[in-house]
């Protein structure tokens, strides 16, 4: 994504690309003030804004070693800027075993691989070649950020919901792909170029599964109500305790009958006391 060369189409869309990449950054933040406002990561991952960050670190480095990319190193800046509070934002509200797995993989890939990249291309190569060598690693991690979402896609397959793939951040990575393929294209820059075709590519299938399932989550919030509506279970233990009450009833029932014997009992005793001996049963 380096801006460079003298093609007034190609830096055009540069500048196009400067300013859509910008909104690609910002596309997060509704999904970043849900988890302020609620408190929870819920089910969104990290993993994509630990991709997008390390990318914005590596093209960083790249534009500072060519000429004429100052709109590179501006937009790129200020993605590490937001990448680094996306992810701040993400730890502080994350369940445990989700933090622990978000700082680990922060520190494998934006410190440990950042800082091996830094000193591999710096003591190791010179000249030109320290910047293709340094483009083509530019190119794989391009892709890895086309290719992070995946793990959102698998996630909207399984459950038939896109409320954990945000639209917005799918819709401007897709133009964002186009606008940097055709600058590259205009440059004649096969790096640029080769990395966007496949997040265009990508772009278009999360819009289309968007399309797809951005009615399912009606049927997720359907079968938590319905969960909700269970009796809870302290009432189904007064459920199973309405026999006894039934017993106690009878048990009554049965109490009063003896009583009324016996007052029967007793009364015919007494009338025989009254009477001759001959008129009483034996």
């Amino acid at each position: 994504m380096a801006i460079g060369g003298h093609n007034p189409l190609a830096f055009t869309f540069g500048i196009l690309g400067n300013i859509i990449s910008l909104m690609v950054f910002l596309a997060p933040l509704p999904t970043f003030y849900r988890i302020y406002k609620r408190k929870s990561t819920e089910g969104f991952q990290a993993l994509p804004y630990l991709v997008a960050l390390f990318s914005s670190m590596l093209w960083l480095y790249y534009a500072l070693l060519k000429t004429d990319a100052f709109l590179l190193i501006t937009v790129n800046s200020f993605g590490c800027v937001v990448e680094i509070i996306y992810v701040i934002i993400f730890v502080t509200y994350a369940p445990r075993d989700a933090r622990n797995l978000t700082i680990k993989l922060f520190l494998a890939m934006n410190v440990a691989s950042f800082a091996l990249i830094l000193f591999v291309t710096h003591f190791t190569v010179d000249g030109s070649l320290r910047v293709q060598v340094l483009g083509w690693i530019c190119v794989s991690i391009s892709v890895s950020v086309f290719a992070a979402p995946l793990s959102s896609v698998a996630q909207v397959i399984r459950t038939k919901s896109v409320e954990f793939m945000p639209f917005n951040l799918s819709f401007f990575l897709t133009l964002s792909a186009v606008t940097w393929f055709a600058y590259g294209l205009f440059l004649r820059d096969i790096c640029i170029a080769i990395p966007n075709v496949l997040g265009f590519a990508l772009g278009l299938f999360q819009m289309l599964l968007y399309a797809i399932y951005r009615n399912g989550k009606k049927i997720i919030v359907m079968e938590e109500k319905e969960k909700e509506l269970e009796l809870p279970e302290p009432l189904k233990n007064v459920v199973v305790l309405t026999p006894l009450a039934g017993t106690r009833e009878s048990e009554q029932a049965n109490k009063a009958e003896v009583e009324d014997d016996a007052k029967q009992q007793k009364f015919q005793v007494h009338h025989c006391e009254s009477e001759s001996e001959s008129d009483c049963p034996v």
